[in-house]
């Protein structure tokens, strides 16, 4: 019988797969900014050239991904061991984390049809489409 700790799973197995294509990406993108670079362009040559999506979209992209998909298997992990019967206090040290923060992953408001209360569901959007401008760091800040 699946449950929503196995449907968090399955949508983090989804991510950490479309993560790995974005990081071999990556590594030839890598390479070949290197490369132009090494044949003299500067690195506003090299940065105006980049195709889309640009290293930088794929790298926020992949960070994005996984922060949502371990955010939900955290939460629904969290109030899974807490219906078996953990106390909050083992489940923070399993974690790694705070009891006020294991706390606060059980408070998050869900309702029984997997949405929670302000509207979002347990299923994670599909990424944006790279190269929106949405979600990029610039500065140190992220671009909304």
């Amino acid at each position: 019988m699946r449950d929503q700790v196995d449907n968090a799973l399955e949508t983090l197995d989804k991510a950490l797969r479309r993560n790995l294509d974005r990081i071999e990406q990556s590594i030839k993108r890598a390479e070949e900014l290197r490369n132009a670079h090494a044949e003299g362009k500067t690195w506003t040559e090299v940065a105006r050239a980049e195709e889309r999506p640009m290293i930088l979209e794929m790298i926020s992209a992949n960070l994005d991904e996984l922060y949502q998909a371990g955010g939900r298997l955290r939460r629904v992990m969290a109030k899974a061991l807490h219906d078996e019967g953990m106390s909050m206090e083992q489940i923070a040290r399993l974690f790694g984390v705070t009891r006020q923060r294991v706390s606060a992953l059980l408070r998050e408001p869900r309702s029984t049809d997997g949405r929670d209360e302000r509207g979002g569901s347990d299923e994670l959007p599909a990424p944006e489409p790279l190269g929106s401008g949405a979600g990029d760091v610039v500065d140190g800040e992220r671009a909304s």
